[in-house]
C-alpha cells in the first residue's frame, strides 16, 4: 500500500470538503480519481484523526463537515496560513485577558511547521510592522462568555460597576449586543433601575453573572451608532457637528470611530460629530483635517475658529 499517497490523497479530500458544504461520493470519488470504497476508507481515516465527516444517505445524500466535541487539525493554503500568523501576531496585543498568551503559543505551534517560505513572509510583515496604539483596557474572557450568552440568550445580568474607586454601584441590565474599538470593549443595554439605554465599559465592570431572569427583546437604537456617540460626544461638555466636503470614507480614515461619527451626506459632502471639553481643541483638531468646513453646531464654535485664525494669523506674521 502506498501510505504517502493515501495520506496525500486524505489530505485533498479534507480541502474538498471544506471547500464547499456537501459533496456526494461520485463526485469525491471523480475529483480524487479513486473509486467510491476508497472514499468511503478515507473519509473513516478523516473521522480517526478528529474529523466530523457527517454522512447522509439517499438521493441527494453526500458527505460534509460538521461540527466535533474537539478541534482537530487544519489544513491551511499558504494565503490562509500567512493571515492567521500575522492575525496572531496582531492578537498578542489583544485587550481581552488571556488571549495574549494563547496567541503566542498557537503561533509557536504554526510557526514550527510553516515552511521556511511562509515564516519568512510572516516574520517580514512582524518587522516592518510598528503599533500606535496605546495599552488596551483588559478584559476577562470570562466576562466576554458571559456577555455573549446573555445577549443570545436574553436574560438579565447583574454587575457592579465602577467609574472609579469611589463611585461603584450594583447594576441590572438587558443586555444588547457588545462593541469593540479593538483598544475597549462596550456594553449596549437597557439599564433596568434607570429604566433607560446605556452604554458599559466591560473591563469596569466587576463580579458579572447571567439571571435566570428571562426578558423580552425591546426595540433599540443601532448598538454600533449607539455606542460610538455615547464614547464620542456624551461624555464631553461640547458636541460639534460640522460639514465636510470630503466623502465619509475618506474622513473616517482620518478620524478613529471612537473619536466621531462620520455620516454620509449631499452633493460629496459628508456630517462629523465629535465631542470635546474645549472649543478651541475642537476647531484646531477640524481644521487640521484641511477640508471645506462649515459649522452646524454649536455656534459658538465659529467664534472658536475665529479665535484660532487670528493666532496662527499673527504666529505667521513672525517668520
Amino acid at each position: 500500500m502506498n501510505t504517502e499517497g493515501s495520506t496525500e490523497r486524505v489530505l485533498r479530500l479534507l480541502g474538498l470538503l471544506q471547500r464547499r458544504p456537501s459533496w456526494t461520493a461520485v463526485e469525491l470519488a471523480e475529483e480524487l480519481g479513486v473509486t467510491d470504497r476508497s472514499v468511503r476508507r478515507d473519509v473513516e481515516r478523516l473521522r480517526s484523526l478528529g474529523y466530523p465527516v457527517r454522512a447522509t444517505a439517499g438521493v441527494g445524500g453526500g458527505y460534509r463537515l460538521g461540527a466535533g466535541s474537539r478541534m482537530p487539525p487544519l489544513l491551511l493554503d499558504d494565503d490562509e496560513a500567512t493571515a492567521t500568523a500575522v492575525s496572531l501576531r496582531l492578537a498578542a496585543t489583544s485587550a481581552v485577558a488571556g488571549a495574549g498568551e494563547a496567541a503566542v503559543r498557537t503561533l509557536a505551534k504554526l510557526e514550527q511547521v510553516m515552511p521556511p517560505r511562509l515564516r519568512a513572509a510572516v516574520s517580514a510583515v512582524h518587522l516592518a510592522t510598528d503599533t500606535l496604539v496605546g495599552a488596551p483596557a483588559e478584559v476577562g474572557a470570562d466576562v466576554l462568555v458571559t456577555l455573549a450568552r446573555a445577549c443570545r440568550d436574553h436574560v438579565r445580568v447583574r454587575f457592579i460597576y465602577a467609574r472609579d474607586e469611589a463611585d461603584e454601584h450594583d447594576r441590572t441590565v438587558e443586555p444588547v449586543r457588545m462593541v469593540t474599538t479593538g483598544q475597549r470593549w462596550y456594553l449596549m443595554a437597557y439599564d433596568v433601575d434607570r429604566e433607560d439605554w446605556r452604554t458599559f465599559r466591560l473591563d469596569r465592570m466587576r463580579q458579572v453573572e447571567a439571571t435566570t431572569w428571562r426578558f423580552r427583546p425591546r426595540d433599540h437604537p443601532d448598538p454600533a451608532t449607539y455606542v460610538q456617540d455615547a464614547i464620542t460626544t456624551a461624555p464631553y461638555r461640547y458636541h460639534a457637528r460640522v460639514r465636510l466636503r470630503a466623502a465619509a470614507d475618506e474622513v473616517r480614515r482620518q478620524v478613529p470611530p471612537q473619536v466621531g461619527r462620520v455620516d454620509e451626506d449631499v452633493d460629496g459632502w459628508c456630517v462629523l460629530s465629535a465631542g470635546g471639553d474645549h472649543l478651541d481643541w475642537l476647531a484646531m483638531h477640524i481644521a487640521a483635517l484641511g477640508l471645506e468646513t462649515e459649522i452646524l453646531d454649536p455656534p459658538e464654535l465659529a467664534h472658536a475658529a475665529r479665535l484660532l485664525a487670528d493666532r496662527l494669523t499673527r504666529m505667521a506674521a513672525t517668520t
